[in-house]
């Protein structure tokens, strides 16, 4: 039964870790399936957790701070691509910018607005989204093998991670059982038969940057409003990279995204319970290895078992309509 224990806690922690690289990777596969590459996903969440954090702080409101947080991710999105749909500029070059540009300007921000070294204050109950004890929950805990399941892994995690998960059908639907879905996997492939049908190659793909942005912006509200009590510097911590590898990985599926990221929060997570404990025949591990796990394994991951990932075929592509 320990190791039952130990084994619901390492999966409560993978879920957990999970949400962000999920939303990040979810906001990805709308505007690459419209065949906007968007490596800024970082920059994004990183704005969001820090407007988040800001405006919950200031307000005292979760709601105003995930408001907040969708707003400015929004607006960056639609920078990338003003930059790179109506100037049809490089998309990766967007992308680093507005990286860049997250990065420097939460530290000077909050810095400037709270004096505290670049971070928010720390955020109260009101501000944060607390964990949701699901119906039941309690009278199960005490059930051998039902009772923990359902209490720690399905129950007892804030409204963000809900949404997570239910996004994942979500778009599944959206992208492959609408009409905006349909023209938007087809503007990603051939963006000509779409404008020449009547459609608006550049408004379908403004669209999918908004989807974008606003998933985003949910994954910064949850690493500074839910998993953390406010914005410290840089706590995406190449989050946002992990879940476009995610992405490549699920091969522009949602379904697969979503395994995808629990694979690699399973790593994170095992990182974290495996620091400092000694491992047969190799002994105790340096902390820095363990940190570094995930990121080494996802690199693994997509050297060698993915197979061949091809992306839209008109991605990174600007449209120039034909005249």
């Amino acid at each position: 039964m320990e190791l039952f224990g130990i084994a619901i806690n390492v999966l409560d922690s993978t879920i957990r870790l999970s949400v962000p690289l999920l939303l990040a990777s979810l906001a990805g596969l709308y505007s690459e399936r419209a065949g906007v590459f968007d490596i800024g996903l970082e920059g994004k969440m990183l704005a969001g957790a820090f407007a988040g954090a800001a405006a919950g702080a200031v307000t005292g409101s979760a709601w105003a701070g995930m408001a907040t947080a969708v707003l400015i991710s929004v607006g960056f999105a639609l920078v990338h691509g003003f930059a790179s749909i109506t100037h049809r500029g490089n998309q990766i070059v967007s992308g680093v910018a507005i990286n860049f540009i997250a990065a420097g300007s939460t530290i000077i921000l909050g810095q400037a607005w709270f004096q505290q070294g670049g971070r928010t204050p720390s955020l109260g109950e009101a501000a944060r989204f607390g964990a949701i004890t699901l119906p039941g929950a309690d009278l199960l805990r005490g059930v051998p093998l039902l009772g923990p399941v359902y209490s720690e892994l399905v129950s007892g995690h804030s409204l963000l991670v809900y949404i997570a998960f239910l996004a994942v059908p979500f778009t599944w639907w959206v992208l492959f059982r609408t009409r905006f879905g349909l023209r938007l996997r087809a503007v990603g492939e051939n963006p000509a038969a779409v404008d020449t049908a009547g459609i608006s190659v550049a408004w379908l793909r403004y669209r999918a940057v908004i989807c974008t942005g606003v998933l985003a912006g949910l994954a910064g509200t949850y690493l500074s409003m839910a998993q953390n009590a406010g914005f410290v510097k840089d706590m995406t911590a190449g989050k946002g990279f992990i879940a476009l590898a995610a992405l490549i990985f699920a091969k522009w599926k949602p379904v697969p995204a979503m395994f995808a990221c629990l694979l690699f929060g399973f790593l994170d997570a095992l990182s974290i319970r495996l620091q400092g404990t000694p491992l047969p025949l190799i002994g105790r591990v340096p902390v820095q290895l363990m940190q570094a796990l995930p990121y080494i394994l996802t690199v693994i991951l997509l050297a060698g078992f993915i197979g061949k990932a091809i992306p839209p075929r008109a991605g990174g592509v600007p449209y120039v309509k034909e005249r």
